[in-house]
């Protein structure tokens, strides 16, 4: 119980701070997610609602990656497994305890693609002084690839330009 009411509490902060971020300026350039091991880094300004692991109908004939439609706050999202889509290996299953971590990361309305990607974890929020390092994207990456930053304890995150995804023939095209 204390579990839920803590991750209660880290979400409403970083909901508040997220939206303190968006109205009071650029203190942080992007919400950090963490997906199948791998640190990925979202604009904010790309960036939409942050849900809880949410109950989805599957839809038949789409491809591995695209996990179904769920219901978020009454709007009808589709539910993309955002580890399974970069790397192209299947998803993988989540225990109980995965899916209480797990969030749903939608795309914020401007792109205009009701869309939430399933990530892992959250990591907060970061700005470019909580980086060391930064470089342009590994070779043959793909086009959604933004900056690679390396940060004071020598992970790696990788920028995510969520416009540029959101566009990308392969993301848009879900059948399988």
């Amino acid at each position: 119980m204390a579990n839920r009411e803590a991750l209660r509490e880290l979400q409403s902060r970083l909901a508040s701070r997220l939206q303190a971020a968006r109205t009071e300026g650029v203190q942080a350039a992007w919400l950090a997610v963490e997906a199948a091991g791998s640190k990925y880094l979202f604009p904010l300004a790309q960036s939409g609602e942050i849900f809880p692991f949410a109950a989805m109908q599957p839809v038949p004939y789409t491809s591995a990656w695209f996990l179904g439609v769920a219901n978020l706050r009454g709007g009808l999202f589709g539910v993309v497994d955002l580890a399974s889509f970069v790397t192209g290996s299947p998803p993988r299953q989540r225990s109980d305890a995965g899916r209480a971590e797990s969030r749903l990361v939608a795309l914020n309305t401007a792109l205009e693609v009701n869309c939430a990607l399933l990530i892992d974890r959250l990591a907060g929020l970061r700005g470019v002084d909580a980086f060391t390092a930064s470089s342009e994207p590994p070779e043959g990456s793909p086009d959604y690839y933004g900056s690679g930053y390396t940060d004071a304890n020598g992970a790696y995150w990788q920028e995510i330009n969520l416009q540029t995804l959101s566009r990308q023939p392969q993301f848009l095209s879900i059948s399988a």
